[in-house]
Order: C-alpha cells, then structure tokens, then sequence
C-alpha cells in the first residue's frame, strides 16, 4: 500500500547551466509558471493523465491498489483506517484534484515533462516545487508505516543529470498536512536546449509509502517586491461602487540595488495579464471615472534588460486588486392595498441592509417593513433603499400602499311620499354599495339612488370597503296612495224633495272631506249628507 501523488514538469535550459539545491522554496517574487500542473478540478474520478507522464495505472477506485492510482478531488479514509480522510485539494478547493497514489513495490517513475526548446531565460533562478501530502496515519501499520521518499531529477534530453533534490522521509502527521518540497537552480548566460524533469520514488515497497500530490509549479524565482496601494506598505486591495470616480496610486520597491526594468500589467475580470502601454516605473497612476463593476488587477513584472521582453523571464509582484462591486438591484415592490387594522408588511430584495421611509414614518432599517393596526394615515408611497455588503447604495425604491378605511355605516332617515313623487336615499361609510330590493330605483349600485316607489317599501344598503368589511343599512319610504273621492249617481227628484247623497272615498291618510257648494245641505262635512235644492245643482266630493 503506497501511495505518491507527483507532478512532472520540463525546462527547456542549456546543458552547462548551474542547478543550486537548496530545499526550500522561493522567499522572492515568483514569475508566472513555465509548468503549472493543478490536474484541474470537478466530480469524482479526475480523467487519467497521458501515458507518457506517468508509468503508474490509472484506476477509478478510491483507494487504489499498489502501483495504481486516481485522480480525485477528495480522498476517503482507505484500508480499514490507515489513510487520512481528505476532502480537499491543496489550496482548499472541494471540487480540486489531486493525484492519490498508491506507490509500487519497487521504486519507479511517477511522473515525467519536458520543456520546449528555448522556453528558459537566461541567468534566471527558477523554483522547482510541489505539494505533497502522506497519507498514512502515525498508527498505520503497526506505528511504522514506510514513509515516501521522492527525488526530483532535472536532466537534458540526451539522459544527462543537471541537478538532483530529494525531499528525505515525508513524516506522517497527526493531522492531513500538506508540505510544499522545492529547490532553485539559475540558468546560464545562453540557455537554448530543452530539459526533462522527472519525479522518483525511492521507498520500498510494503505497508505504508501512500502520498498525494497537487500543484506542482516551475517558475522564475526573483528579488523580493513589495506593493501597495499609496505606499510599499499600503494595503494590497481597495474598492469603489459602480458610476464612482476615484484615482489610485500603485507603489512599489525591490529589494537591493539590481537596476531592473518594470512592466506593469493589468487583468479585467480574470481575462489574462497584458502588459500596459508606457507603464515601466515602479509607480502607477489609476484613474476611475464612472466606474464599470468588475475585478481589476494590477501587477509589476521586473527583469533583467531584454529579459523584460519575455513575460517567462519575469518575476511579479502579488496582484493588486482594485473592486469596482456593482450596485444592488432591487426588484419593484408591488403596489399593496391593505384594510384598515391589519398588518402591513413591505419586503426589498437585492441587498444586505435597507431603509425605509413613508407616511409619517421615521427611517427604518428592517426588512420587511412591518407596520401593526394600519390606519388611512399610513396610506401612501413608501421609498426603500439598499446598500450592498460592499456599501454601495441603490437608487431608491417606492411602494405605493392604499390603506382602506373601515366601514363606517350610515343611511338617511324614513320618509314618507305620496304616489307617483320620489325620493332621494344616501347611504354612506364605504367604497361599495348595492340596494335591495332595486325596485323604483334609477340605480341600486351608488350610494345616492332616486327612488320611485309604487308602495311602501324598505331598502337595505350593502355597504362594502373592497373585500375588507361589509355592512348593512335599511331605510322605509311609506307611500301614501292618493285620495280617490266618488260622489255617487245622479240624483233626479221634484221640486220641494229631498235626497241622500251617497259619497265614498279611498286613499291613505285622508285628514278631511266636504261637498262644495255647501248649500241646500244639512251637513257638508258628512259623507252622505242629506240635499234639498230649489233647483238643479251639481255638488262636488272633495277629499284631502
């Protein structure tokens, strides 16, 4: 059970060049990787790599058997617990691969690359480094796992060895550690041939010797560049909202007097460094004006004379950020009617924080807004504005709420008409209202309808607010019929007789009656009063 995780990389540098082992890593600047071998990244297994980088098998197994191995962006606990459980790459990505591996008995090449020719610069450092982790636990076999043990080669193509480094036993840790291995060496002044770089375990075989490998790199090592923002010292990031002006200062320093030549470079929103035009002091100015939302990275590159000329030959500073964070969006807010009494509650999206304000309302920061026993009184526009995590502000907001009053129910008094006249109703307190019955009205859906009724009758108003509440009213109109009066048939008699009249009325409320001309009767005011003309006369039934 071995386990090596290794990358290989290739240098194209002349075969006389020196190699310095040192085993540690750069403390200077590092210039973009010539190798840069990261095995990429996404869902459990990683594809095999080509067959002339490694001689190992490639297996899609999570814990892969001597001599084999996988790629994966996580690592499970293998062989009844002697094996580390990881569940991420080196840099922390969940979804990175590394190379497990699982080494053979015997030792054996896990990985080899080669430079292309002329790929170097010359009288250039370059670090030479990878990740590595052991994989086996302190108590994997019986406390005394074997424990990798890798040499880095660098040799030209003929087969002749340029430089050697060996990382010694890779100690077993209580914990997943992850411990980068590396070397420098510096190319002659004429440096043209391609190298072949290769990785070798040396352990042998047995319980133990299971490593995993990632992010292995080759690259210009050079002096120390300090940056900032304002100042060497000053902070490596700053930021602005979107549509704001500002203008920045890029300061930097190298360490010692080596008189290099700058090239300052930019890269928008990850889409590769370039070099900017006329930028090559060790100090930049950046002007924003109507900022566009974005990353802007700003970096220093230093060489040797024409070296600059080659951005492979160059050693950077650390980027140098610049955030441009856009303004929240904040989606409209609909339009709310709510009843008189309930609960108003208002909700923005799009930011991190809100303010609100409206009808007599201080400024608020909540969301939602929520507003207890509504009354008309809160009944208007509301204005939120979000700011983001950045602190950018958005433009504001509004909401219009119409709040619908209770239902205060009235109605006009009983009245009493007479046949055939009309009478106006009122009822009142609401947005809605509907008469029953509609008989003899002109319309039975205002509040103020004509009625016309044939005969006494009540209406009831129903009186409404939108859906909120509802309630009634009734009002009678008592209609008196008009008087109807009959005086009977005519009467013929002699002269000197007497007769009956026979008078009959109808009608509602008659206060009165009387037959005009009075005379010639014993009673005027009687219904059938008794008549004694002295000649033809015609009376008249009168009814009030």
């Amino acid at each position: 059970m071995r386990t090596i995780g290794l990358k290989i990389f290739l240098v194209t540098i002349c075969t006389a060049f020196t190699l310095q082992s040192l085993a540690q890593t750069c403390n200077g600047s590092l210039g973009d990787p010539v190798i840069d071998q990261d095995f990429g990244a996404g869902t459990n297994p990683g594809p095999a790599l080509p067959g002339n980088v490694t001689n190992m098998i490639y297996t899609t197994t999570g814990c892969p058997n001597d001599n084999y191995y996988t790629i994966a962006n996580s690592i499970e606990s293998c062989f009844g617990d002697t094996w580390h459980a990881v569940n991420h790459d080196h840099t922390g990505n969940t979804n990175g691969y590394m190379m497990v591996i699982n080494a053979s008995f015997q030792p054996s090449v896990f990985f080899t690359q080669q430079t292309d020719p002329g790929q170097l610069c010359p009288n250039t450092t370059y670090e030479f480094a990878a990740w590595i982790l052991n994989l086996n636990v302190p108590s994997a076999c019986g406390g005394a796992p074997i424990l990798a043990n890798i040499t880095f080669s660098i040799s030209t193509t003929g087969g002749t060895v340029l430089q050697t480094y060996n990382t010694g036993n890779i100690p077993t840790t209580n914990n997943p550690t992850w411990v980068q291995y590396g070397t420098f060496f510096t190319t002659p002044a004429n440096s043209s041939e391609a190298i072949v770089v290769t990785m070798t375990n040396n352990a042998p075989g047995g319980c133990g010797n299971d490593i995993a490998l990632d992010d292995i790199t080759f690259r210009a090592c050079g002096p120390l560049i300090k940056s900032g923002f304002g100042s060497t010292n000053g902070p490596a990031r700053t930021s602005l909202c979107q549509g704001g002006s500002a203008v920045y200062t890029l300061e930097s320093q190298v360490a010692g007097d080596n008189n290099p030549v700058y090239q300052w470079q930019s890269n928008t929103n990850n889409n590769g460094w370039a070099d900017l035009a006329g930028a090559t002091g060790n100090s930049l100015t950046l002007p924003f004006t109507n900022a566009v939302a974005g990353v802007y990275q700003y970096r220093l590159g230093i060489a040797n004379g024409s070296n600059i000329s080659s951005v492979q030959c160059r050693v950077y500073t650390p980027p140098l950020t610049v955030y441009v964070n856009p303004l929240p969006v904040v989606t409209g807010v609909a339009p709310q009617i709510i009843c008189e009494g309930n609960t108003l509650q208002l909700s923005a999206s799009g930011g991190s924080s809100y303010t609100w304000t409206g009808p007599g309302l201080a400024p608020a920061a909540q969301n939602p807004l929520v507003i207890n026993n509504v009354t008309p009184a809160n009944g208007g526009a509301y204005t939120v504005v979000a700011v983001s995590d950045s602190g950018c502000v958005a433009a504001p907001v509004q909401a219009l709420v119409t709040v619908v009053p209770k239902v205060v129910a009235g109605i006009s008094n009983n009245t009493t008409i007479c046949a055939g006249q009309s009478t106006q109703l009122l009822a009142s307190g609401g947005l809605y209202y509907k008469w029953t019955p509609p008989t003899g009205l002109n319309n039975d859906s205002i509040p103020n309808p004509t009625a016309s009724p044939l005969q006494t009758i009540t209406y009831t108003a129903h009186i409404s607010n939108g859906g909120c509440t509802d309630s009634t009213k009734s009002v009678t109109i008592t209609v008196n019929q008009n008087p109807v009066a009959d005086a009977g048939s005519n009467i013929t008699l002699f002269q000197g007789q007497s007769a009956k009249l026979n008078g009959t009325m109808q009608g509602d409320s008659i206060i009165s009656y009387y037959w005009t001309p009075p005379f010639f009767l014993d009673n005027p005011d009687s219904l059938t009063p008794v008549a004694t003309p002295p000649e033809n006369i015609t009376y008249t039934l009168n009814v009030v």
